[in-house]
């Protein structure tokens, strides 16, 4: 996983055992063959705009969480991302909305952009800021769907086509029972306000269910790794019947339920990541970002200024590296990435992350800057 030059801190719970990517101890993990669902990484270094790309294991499809700088990512990266979260619409978060435009359009694709209000309006703006005269009914079929949530229970869509010269099209408004998003049978995406100034979004990504092959009980059966068990397993998260035929290259074909009956698979919690920037160190937004990432298994968290800059942070609504640190302490969250660091301590990365692993050590100060 790349995350630049920013460390992944792994935590330890009172006995002093570590969690790990095996669940909440890695302790077994040489029994089990573990492939997730996605694997996440930062978009840019630590200095650099915050963004987060979680890119499926085995299918060509990512999903990014913010538009800052998409310079890193390769064309073919770019090509796989289905949805875009955006946290808010300062530039450092929106500016990348370029790159990926220029990248699909001439590609036959749907692009869903999700985020707070205001959002419909500003991709009509970058939209209506070109000139659109070379498109037609015969351009490929290219569109965004805009889907602005309203912070409480209404997300509202729109779609912009290419073959329309992204004329603005209104496709209704949806009712929420939930803070989520996006829901699809493997995964959902759900969000949280935060306060910057302005609404500003963090979000979860949650697997629905995490399926585990028990390595021993495999080779007892005389079955091989590979790439048919992505195939069952979402057979498994579906709940697919048990008579299902499995084709397994070079073996016999079995049922899912025979699988399942010799313990092959094993099911748990799915894999949580959570992503959360630009926001002030003030108990609200404390209170809900601690509902939203507790017990992830990862948690990007921004944590860009040094305690002695404590006041700058404050004012600019920001957060310290150490009350980062905190916050992933008090989370209890598995692994947890700084980032989003200020350019103010170039050539001092180091002491932003010693002053997060500080708050780590801590726990969540009883103090609050608001």
């Amino acid at each position: 996983m790349n995350c630049g030059s920013a460390a992944i801190h792994d935590h330890e719970d009172s006995s002093g055992k570590r969690f790990g990517r095996f669940g909440r101890s890695s302790s077994h993990s040489a029994e089990w063959y573990v492939v997730f669902l996605v694997q996440p990484r930062l978009v840019n270094e630590p200095f650099g705009d915050a963004g987060l790309l979680v890119d499926f294991n085995f299918t060509s499809r990512a999903i990014l969480f913010d538009l800052g700088d998409l310079g890193p990512l390769p064309a073919g990266t770019i090509s796989k991302i289905r949805q875009v979260f955006v946290s808010h619409m300062h530039m450092d978060h929106f500016a990348g909305f370029d790159r990926i435009l220029r990248l699909l359009l001439n590609r036959t694709a749907e692009l869903q952009i999700f985020g707070p209000p205001g959002l419909t309006d500003a991709v009509e703006a970058k939209l209506r800021s070109y000139t659109w005269n070379l498109l037609d009914e015969t351009s490929e079929d290219f569109s965004i769907i805009a889907a602005e949530w309203n912070l409480k229970d209404k997300l509202t869509r729109s779609r912009f086509k290419a073959r329309n010269k992204f004329a603005r099209g209104t496709l209704g408004v949806e009712a929420l029972a939930s803070r989520r998003l996006l829901m699809e049978p493997d995964f959902h995406v759900e969000a949280i306000e935060l306060d910057h100034g302005i609404p500003c979004l963090a979000f979860a990504f949650q697997e629905s269910l995490r399926v585990n092959v028990h390595k021993a009980r495999l080779d007892g059966l005389d079955l091989p790794v590979g790439p048919w068990l992505t195939g069952v397993k979402q057979l498994v998260r579906s709940h697919a019947d048990p008579g299902t035929i499995i084709t397994i290259p070079g073996r016999r074909d079995m049922k899912l339920g025979d699988l399942l009956r010799a313990k092959v698979l094993v099911t748990g919690p799915g894999e949580r990541i959570c992503y959360a920037t630009d926001l002030a160190f003030t108990e609200p937004n404390l209170s809900r970002l601690l509902a939203l990432a507790e017990e992830s298994d990862y948690l990007f968290i921004e944590g860009g200024f040094l305690d002695e800059d404590e006041d700058i942070a404050a004012s600019k609504r920001h957060l310290t590296a150490s009350q980062a640190g905190n916050i992933a302490a008090a989370a209890r969250a598995v692994r947890s990435v700084p980032m989003h660091f200020s350019p103010r301590y170039l050539g001092r990365e180091q002491l932003l992350l010693d002053e997060f692993q500080k708050g780590l050590t801590a726990g969540l100060a009883t103090r609050f800057s608001g």
